[in-house]
């Protein structure tokens, strides 16, 4: 019995031995790991886009005075030389019978003083006359010496002087018909639309073939000279206008490549960087931080037919490809973390985490290029924590590559 229970003593100790050892034994920590792949890898910038039609022409009132109504509606087909608008005189001062009262005062006005005007130059004329009627006589008594040479000058200057006034006189008689002509003839018209006869009018044409995209001044009513009255375009000649940040704007290069999504239909557009603009502008973002932004102007490269449906002003987002590889190296940047002034990775090798400095390339959203450091089909641990060191042991699943 004694023996017995020696044994069972023996075994129990063991078997608390073996637990604790088992309890206090370091345990692998799981982590997931991805595999180095090799694969297509592209560097892109990201930015909201709007559509624009690429010629747009603005078309406005040459003349101030009141329009007629515009009947044209957008999306109308206007030919060259289509009439676009008619611009009838002013109403204000055309019907209305105070102006027209003034109108007849301003001719009467100028009558009397173009009549005032030739009496003056009538006077003037006289004044010419005995000048040169005095300077002959004194001519003749300065030969006979009864008269001095200082007298003799005198009459010359009289003679110049009366001249000079005559042509002014004759210039303000011109210019009083000049008036009196106009006071008629603002009278004149007043009277015809008084009477309800069809006022001049001035017919604004469209300067190329185009379609209506935006009517500004649709009703009649009075216009300034220069003020907008209807914006005509060709919907079928599309550009895209792109507000990127001036520190993303210096990687982008004309002729880059340009996807589109997100724009209502099915497929990715395709398209081309045409210009950058050289100048930036200030923007506040929606957070309220002021940003410095450029506009990247893009043509489509797809076929007409895929983007038929876009119009003017319609909202696309626009991928630029800054940089593209098609068999590139590359694994999670999540699995990347800084080591001294280079970056470094864990890889999962035989149950346990080693630890492998890395060279790195470009970056693409999650995904990092690797330049070496590792191998195509090496599984580094996608997500390390405080817990993964050089030679710990790890139980690794495989997770899917990002």
């Amino acid at each position: 019995m004694r023996s017995r229970a020696r044994i069972g003593i023996v075994l129990l100790a063991l078997a608390v031995a073996g637990g604790l050892a088992l309890g206090f034994f370091p345990q692998a920590v799981a982590v997931d790991t991805v595999a180095v792949r090799r694969g297509p890898l592209a560097v892109t910038v990201e930015e909201e886009g709007t559509t624009r039609v690429i010629e747009r022409y603005v078309v406005s009132s040459p003349v101030a005075g009141y329009a007629r109504r515009i009947d044209l509606r957008v999306g109308d087909v206007v030919r060259t030389g289509q009439v676009l608008a008619v611009i009838e005189p002013a109403r204000a001062e055309a019907l209305d019978p105070r102006s027209r009262a003034q109108a007849a005062a301003r001719v009467q006005a100028a009558e009397a003083a173009q009549a005032a005007a030739q009496e003056n130059a009538h006077a003037a004329r006289a004044q010419a006359q005995l000048a040169r009627q005095e300077l002959t006589r004194a001519q003749s008594l300065r030969k006979s010496n009864f008269i001095s040479e200082q007298a003799l000058d005198q009459a010359r200057a009289e003679v110049s002087r009366t001249t000079a006034v005559l042509l002014a006189a004759e210039q303000s008689v011109r210019v009083a018909r000049f008036d009196r002509d106009a006071a008629r003839a603002a009278l004149t018209e007043a009277t015809r639309l008084q009477a309800g006869a069809p006022g001049e009018t001035i017919r604004v044409l469209a300067p190329q073939p185009a379609s209506v995209l935006k009517v500004v001044h649709e009703s009649e009513g009075a216009v300034q000279a220069g003020q907008a009255l209807i914006e005509i375009g060709d919907p079928e000649r599309l550009e895209v206008e792109v507000e990127v940040l001036s520190t993303q704007a210096v990687n982008i290069a004309p002729g880059a490549k340009v996807l589109f999504s997100r724009w209502g239909g099915a497929t990715t557009l395709q398209g081309a960087v045409r210009l950058i603009e050289p100048a930036g502008f200030t923007k506040v973002s929606a957070l309220g931080v002021e940003e410095q932004r450029v506009r990247v102007i893009v043509d489509f490269t797809s076929p007409r037919e895929q983007w038929r449906k876009l119009g003017d002003g319609y909202r696309v987002e626009a991928r630029f490809v800054v940089w593209e590889g098609s068999d590139v190296m590359q694994i999670p940047a999540s699995a990347l973390f800084r080591h001294g002034n280079g970056w470094a990775v864990f890889v999962a090798q035989a149950g346990r985490a080693r630890f492998k400095a890395v060279q790195v390339g470009q970056r693409a959203g999650l995904s990092v290029q690797i330049t070496s450091g590792l191998v195509v089909g090496e599984q580094v641990i996608s997500h390390p924590d405080d817990k993964i060191e050089d030679g710990v042991r790890v139980k690794s699943t495989e997770a899917k590559a990002g």
